[in-house]
């Protein structure tokens, strides 16, 4: 009997959770496992969704890898089959297409990406953002298309859908009149 108690004492035991203290491979020299996950780095945001300082910031990095290696290494010559332009950083879908470059560069050039990382990055992503981004119709199509000419133009988007016209002229007339006292335009 009392050795039935002991076995069921032990299989409680067994059963219950681990205790939080210590690491059950500690003797072997491995005090990471089993504890507490290191904390993984913070998640890379789209530089469109920061706001402020935080986008600055970033925007400064970006400029920086854009004027000292991308640009020296990839800029290729400024002609109307590849425009470009000295204020890139004003043309937010170029900032984002950008971005999104660098962040998957910093990913590929780390040793984890393997010995073919930067195969890749060339592959996947340089080749196809460089051909959106200095397209002969694309985003920088009204800047500067020769080096002796610079010239920059942001190209207006469309229009928002009917949709959002329909909704934002009902929000207006459930608003009702203007005061007398409120200018209407």
């Amino acid at each position: 009997m009392e050795q039935s108690a002991q076995q069921a004492q032990q299989l409680d035991h067994l059963a219950s959770a681990p205790s939080p203290g210590g690491s059950p491979f500690a003797a072997f020299g491995m005090s990471g496992l089993g504890g507490p996950p290191p904390t993984a780095p913070p998640e890379p945001r789209p530089i469109l969704e920061l706001d402020g300082e935080e986008r600055e910031d970033e925007l400064d990095a970006l400029s920086d890898w854009v004027d000292d290696f991308f640009l020296p290494v990839y800029g290729a010559e400024v002609t109307t089959a590849a425009p470009w332009c000295l204020q890139w950083q004003e043309h937010d879908d170029v900032v984002a297409w950008l971005h999104a470059l660098w962040l998957a560069y910093q990913q590929h050039k780390d040793p984890e990406a393997g010995l073919s990382g930067l195969f890749v990055w060339h592959r996947d992503f340089l080749t196809h953002a460089i051909a959106a981004i200095r397209a002969p119709g694309g985003p920088l199509s009204a800047c500067m298309t020769s080096p002796e000419r610079p010239a920059h133009r942001i190209l207006p988007g469309p229009p928002p859908s009917a949709r959002t016209e329909k909704a934002t002229t009902s929000v207006a007339e459930a608003a009702g009149p203007p005061e007398p006292d409120e200018p209407t335009s």
